[in-house]
């Protein structure tokens, strides 16, 4: 008598969403659930201050939504993938067609940001960017806070890389949005 194999039991974006709070940061990878340690000061002050900028551009703009690390982006279903940038950005219309439906936002953001921290490895970062830019982000920073210098990915291959005194801009995502590499990591 032949025996079926276990079928494979992938967790879904939804079964994430309603997992008890165990104040460890969890994201989803095929249906996997991935944990993620406690980054730091550095990587948490980093990520407050371009959150920061980038939401008084936007607020000036009206442009879209500013997101926080908190938030889940669904970028593949069956099996789920649901990533969580440190810092996001969504346009007004992408946000309006998600409505107030799902609690993770349906698709990827149109940039998403992501601090590097201790513990990242450039293996499991490039396959975020990748995750990120297959789903539809037209715009990846990844940013180091140690080196002070960003890589701004359009394509997972070709990364521009900025150092502390280029200008970052927001290309035709966000239109008009420019600032100081340098000013990401200012301690006010």
């Amino acid at each position: 008598m032949r025996m079926n194999a276990p079928r494979n039991v992938w967790i879904t974006a939804e079964q994430l969403y309603e997992m008890p709070d165990d104040g460890i940061r969890h994201e989803l990878l095929r249906g996997c659930l991935v944990a993620e340690p406690a980054p730091g000061r550095v990587h948490g002050r980093t990520i407050a201050n371009i959150a920061s900028i980038l939401k008084t551009f936007v607020k000036s703009t009206r442009s879209g939504v500013v997101y926080a690390a908190d938030t889940g982006f669904v970028l593949a279903r069956d099996p789920d993938t649901v990533r969580g940038p440190d810092v996001a950005f969504v346009t007004n219309e992408r946000e309006r067609q998600a409505g107030s439906g799902p609690p993770y936002f349906p698709g990827a953001p149109d940039l998403a940001i992501e601090v590097l921290s201790p513990s990242d490895r450039v293996k499991e970062v490039l396959g975020k960017v990748s995750d990120y830019l297959a789903a539809g982000s037209r715009l990846v920073w990844v940013v180091d806070p140690v080196r002070e210098e960003i890589q701004v990915f359009r394509s997972p291959f070709t990364p521009r890389v900025l150092a502390a005194d280029d200008s970052l801009d927001g290309e035709d995502v966000l239109s008009g949005f420019s600032v100081r590499v340098s000013e990401l990591f200012e301690i006010y």
